[in-house]
């Protein structure tokens, strides 16, 4: 495995004696990526059996629903994959499962992060001798790191790995310190990060980053709230655990936006809308979004599968709700 080495800038302090000192890295050290990343990326769901076991054929088949269906790239192990509901091990089998099944036809970004910067550079050196064509990497979750700490981490991880590196800046569910458009842009800047997922309700973000960095940094917009809105602004990508469920209305979104067909993009929002205000407004009651995109695969003649508890799927009552509102959009025959 190809390692980049720790370097030591003047006035810096010399940590090369401590396998975990971070270091800046520079826009040199930046991996190439021949295809541009851009396009639907699904945060696949991790297919479980009814007892809670990874269920492998499950989790491949959906991948060739989501690849037949006009994803670009694929994230595997990421929030919508479960992957806090995984041990290591298990997370780096479903990481090889989807590399596998997808079997080169699209990038496969592996979500490595843990709060711990050795374990999310242990993780991202197997992805990487798995065959991940990147990694995404969330922030420190849950104990709530300082700021300094927090930008350290990724270049620690950066030094580790020569994978493109994909900031998962989503700080409302990893309960950690958002990090802003600058702290962003000079992380892009130093080379520590390729690409981010922006995971918030609003665009701006996106418009900021995309200001601020022009071709250094592929922009993803993170979240199903405003899709359309930073797609038109000029977000290179979509990463979201709803485009597992009607990815093929989730690609002509993109793609019209993409085109700048304002009246064709609007027409296709307000056809998923509703299934995102399932989540948002919460329209079948107390219920998550997984479980949601799991019955409505079912219901298309997909593979569904389950959840790990504490996420249960759908009542009797919630899935028959949203079988007539699959009727209504017009997305069930």
């Amino acid at each position: 495995m190809t390692r980049i080495e720790p370097t030591v800038s003047p006035g810096q302090v010399d940590h090369r004696d401590s396998a975990m000192a971070p270091r800046v890295a520079s826009a040199s050290d930046a991996p190439s990526d021949a295809r541009p990343l851009g396009g639907i990326w699904p945060a696949v769901l991790t297919m479980f059996d009814a007892a809670g076991a990874i269920d492998e054929h499950g989790t491949a088949r959906h991948v060739e629903y989501l690849l037949r269906h006009g994803a670009r790239g694929l994230v595997a192990a990421g929030t919508s994959g479960e992957f806090i509901a995984l041990d290591n091990d298990e997370r780096l089998r479903v990481i090889r499962v989807i590399i596998d099944a997808t079997a080169g036809r699209v990038p496969v970004y592996a979500g490595t992060g843990h709060y711990a910067t050795r374990h999310t550079i242990t993780m991202t050196e197997q992805a990487e001798r798995a065959g991940a064509a990147g990694v995404i990497v969330i922030l420190p979750y849950f104990q709530k790191p300082p700021k300094p700490a927090v930008l350290d981490h990724f270049r620690a991880v950066r030094a580790a790995t020569s994978l493109p590196l994909m900031l998962y800046n989503n700080p409302a569910n990893s309960a950690c310190v958002e990090l802003t458009s600058r702290d962003v842009a000079a992380l892009a800047e130093e080379g520590v990060i390729q690409s981010v997922k922006s995971t918030f309700e609003s665009c701006v973000p996106v418009h900021d980053l995309l200001h601020r960095c022009g071709d250094r940094l592929r922009v993803f917009y993170g979240s199903f709230q405003s899709p359309m809105e930073a797609i038109l602004g000029g977000a290179h990508g979509w990463i979201s655990g709803f485009l597992n469920f009607l990815t093929a209305d989730c690609a002509a979104l993109f793609d019209a936006a993409s085109r700048g067909d304002v009246a064709e993009a609007h027409r296709i929002w307000h056809r998923l809308l509703p299934f995102k205000q399932l989540v948002t407004h919460q329209s079948l009651g107390p219920v998550n979004d997984l479980a949601i995109w799991r019955a409505g695969l079912d219901l298309l003649g997909e593979h569904g599968g389950h959840s790990r508890l504490p996420f249960e799927p759908l009542t009797r009552d919630q899935r028959q709700a949203l079988e007539t509102l699959m009727r209504r959009q017009g997305v069930l025959a």
